[in-house]
């Protein structure tokens, strides 16, 4: 699978962990950044990702900053992209199941370990969009999209 990774400074020690193991498991891993604990722009780098996403370049993002809250909200300012806030696998899951979010934001603040992270980017990876019900309501957004966003 191809995962593009992003973070803030406050990020970097979470996406160079996620990283690794990532390539170790045999997915294919694009950085956008940063490439050190140098303080960064994170609107940049979510920007950046999102648009992979939404062009088809990496299936998943993953994005991290201190809190999560600035990578999320940028990067649901790209049209097509659902990021979501997890701290658990069960997040993670409702995420996918539910809301076919294609970009998983980790809080570098409160995801510390791998027994943390691992679960909730396997959960986040392998589960699949429900439909249903649920896929009405991503109609809605998408039509809100069409009129509110530019691309």
């Amino acid at each position: 699978m191809k995962i593009g990774i992003g973070a803030d400074h406050r990020g970097f020690k979470l996406k160079t962990r996620l990283k690794d193991y990532l390539l170790r498991n045999g997915n294919k891993v694009i950085d956008f950044g940063p490439d050190s604990e140098e303080p960064v722009d994170y609107p940049r780098i979510a920007i950046k990702v999102a648009k992979a996403v939404v062009g088809k370049k990496i299936k998943f993002g993953i994005l991290s900053c201190f809190s999560g809250q600035g990578m999320a909200i940028t990067a649901n300012k790209v049209k097509g992209i659902r990021a979501a806030i997890c701290t658990d696998k069960e997040l993670a899951y409702y995420a996918r199941a539910h809301n076919d979010a294609n970009i998983l934001v980790l809080p570098a603040r409160s995801i510390k370990s791998k027994n943390q992270w691992k679960p909730i980017i396997e959960t986040f990876f392998n589960t699949k969009f429900e439909g249903g019900r649920h896929q009405r309501r991503l109609i809605i957004i998408k039509h809100y999209e069409t009129k509110q966003l530019v691309k």
